[in-house]
């Protein structure tokens, strides 16, 4: 049988526990989080903002960019006339940065809208720039109380233990058959709590290891629990294998103590950044800095989504009448901290 068919026939075969949502409910409203910056507000604004910074990023780290970010660009018309440049070094330090470049995409398209405003449905709101399905779900349910499911990592762990889903998430049929579990389970009325409510449980009680079983609301209805099993979803069996990049820093300050920074390409890591010079190899940047005996600094080991960045930092102060092969922007220390720097340069500079 294909594995959409087979898809099919295991989703209606399969029975779910329909308490499942109003227990969820009853818990949220009870005992789930409330007073977060970016809850009892239905601005669409607000909520996108603090459902992109919280992509793979805990909520104790959100907190405070959230409002800062909020003060620099109170509203989506704000984010979109600002410079990209102003976006990344707002958002410094939280990583994944493509997520900032992705914002600023969005804001400019929804600013470009007729009423400037943005869609009130998950299917519009999925069409915008950098907004996946479950990121659109949340806005929609949070803002417009459309009733429409999520599906980001923690609610896919949650569901599948619920569930015992044997399907693989590396597989796409199975992650749609799982959506469809997802949208059948959802409660006939209060989606906001529901929506929260599963975050909540997601984010604290059911994690990746050793979950809070006991104190889980709806543990009398997990499979996963009952066959003492929660650690084995979700299921996932393709897993990346992680690469190792090693590189050159050259840091270089002129006599009025500017550092010489690059732009990166707006492709790639850390793309749109600034940092030092980068070359493939010692030799290179020796060959780079000559006339120069730049100091050697203690190496970087930064460990990125898919890969282990080791960086060798160089260090030369040059004199006057030195000129510095190739091109860049000198850059006044107390100025550094408008230039968006990844977080090891930033470290390395002070």
């Amino acid at each position: 049988m294909p594995e959409a068919l087979k898809a099919v026939s295991t989703l209606s075969a399969m029975k779910l526990p329909m308490e499942f949502g109003p227990l969820l409910v009853a818990w949220q409203r009870k005992h789930g989080r409330h007073e977060l910056p970016w809850q009892n507000t239905q601005d669409p604004y607000r909520v996108w903002l603090s459902e992109i910074m919280l992509q793979q990023t805990q909520v104790t780290t959100v907190l405070a960019y959230y409002q800062r970010f909020l003060q620099r660009f109170p509203t989506v018309a704000d984010l979109a006339a600002a410079s990209l440049d102003e976006v990344l070094a707002m958002w410094q330090g939280l990583g994944y940065y493509s997520r900032a470049r992705n914002l600023h995409r969005c804001a400019v398209a929804v600013a470009a809208l007729p009423d400037g405003a943005f869609p009130r449905t998950a299917v519009e709101l999925a069409e915008l720039p950098g907004i996946g399905r479950s990121t659109a779900a949340a806005i929609a349910a949070f803002c417009f109380g459309e009733r429409v499911a999520i599906l980001d990592g923690n609610v896919k762990r949650v569901l599948t233990r619920l569930l015992a889903f044997e399907g693989d998430m590396a597989s796409s049929a199975q992650e749609k058959l799982l959506w469809k579990h997802a949208e059948a389970l959802l409660p006939d009325e209060g989606i906001t709590a529901y929506t929260q409510g599963l975050m909540d449980l997601g984010s604290s009680i059911c994690s990746t290891r050793s979950p809070q079983c006991l104190l889980c609301p709806v543990s009398e209805l997990c499979s996963a629990r009952a066959a003492g099993e929660t650690e084995r979803y979700p299921v996932k069996t393709r897993k990346l294998k992680r690469g190792r990049r090693e590189n050159w820093w050259l840091w270089l300050e002129n006599p009025a103590g500017e550092v010489l920074l690059q732009q990166r390409p707006e492709t790639g890591v850390w793309a749109g950044l600034w940092t030092l010079p980068l070359f493939d190899d010692e030799a290179a940047l020796l060959l780079a800095a000559e006339g120069l005996e730049p100091e050697v600094l203690p190496r970087i080991e930064h460990a990125l989504t898919h890969f282990d960045w080791i960086l060798h930092p160089r260090r030369a102060v040059l004199t006057n009448g030195y000129q510095a092969a190739g091109v860049g922007q000198w850059v006044a220390r107390e100025k550094l901290a408008s230039y968006a720097l990844p977080a090891p340069l930033k470290k390395l500079l002070g």
